[in-house]
């Protein structure tokens, strides 16, 4: 007499908004797990890094581009490049932590900077720098035109606006640490001054 096979209960399926429930949950991780390890987006908001940044672009940035930390710690999951001169980094405000700024790169530790009539000098060599732009060119004003020479300090970094003449940086408020350093601007993907005003030529551009 042969065996009876046992019979398995089916199991019941899913209702329709667990699955759902499920899947969002997922997304979610995945989305946090995107925003604290790999890119984030800023939209830039102020004149600040024209032309180089439009108001209204809207980047991506790298958070692994300078390594990935633990969260909450200064433990490296992976070490990456150090931030070098000309990098466009987004940064915690040193006066106001809870806001973010978008500054370039213009000296790392060690480094000399200067400014004399509008001109930069680094370690004692004028730069040439193809992207900056001046709104006020017959203009004269401590600080922003006129920048005693300072030494970098270990750990810190040195950062201006591209937008020279309109531009609140390290000129005025001083150096970044580089734990306040969140990522590298990567690439703009959307870019608009208005609803009738998409730029598409700007859309993918690269940053550099």
């Amino acid at each position: 007499m042969k065996p009876i096979p046992l019979q398995r209960r089916p199991r019941g399926k899913k209702p329709l908004w667990r699955e759902y429930a499920e899947a969002l949950a997922v997304a979610l991780v995945l989305a946090l797990v995107i925003r604290t390890f790999v890119v984030q987006a800023f939209k830039i908001p102020s004149e600040s890094m024209l032309e180089t940044l439009l108001v209204g672009d809207h980047l991506l940035a790298s958070k692994f581009a300078y390594g990935i930390k633990l969260p909450f710690t200064d433990t490296y999951l992976y070490k990456g490049d150090e931030p070098a001169r000309g990098d466009i980094i987004i940064f915690r405000y040193p006066n106001d932590p809870s806001v973010d700024y978008i500054k370039r790169i213009i000296g790392v530790p060690g480094d000399v900077i200067e400014v004399r009539d509008k001109q930069l000098y680094r370690n004692g060599q004028p730069v040439r720098e193809s992207y900056i732009r001046h709104t006020d060119p017959t203009g004269r004003e401590p600080l922003r035109d006129n920048y005693a020479p300072v030494t970098v300090p270990p750990g810190k970094y040195f950062v201006m606006g591209d937008n020279r003449d309109n531009s609140l940086d390290s000129r005025f408020w001083g150096f970044v640490d580089k734990s306040a350093i969140k990522a590298k601007a990567w690439r703009i993907y959307w870019s608009w001054g208005g609803l009738d005003d998409i730029r598409w030529s700007r859309i993918g551009k690269k940053l550099l």
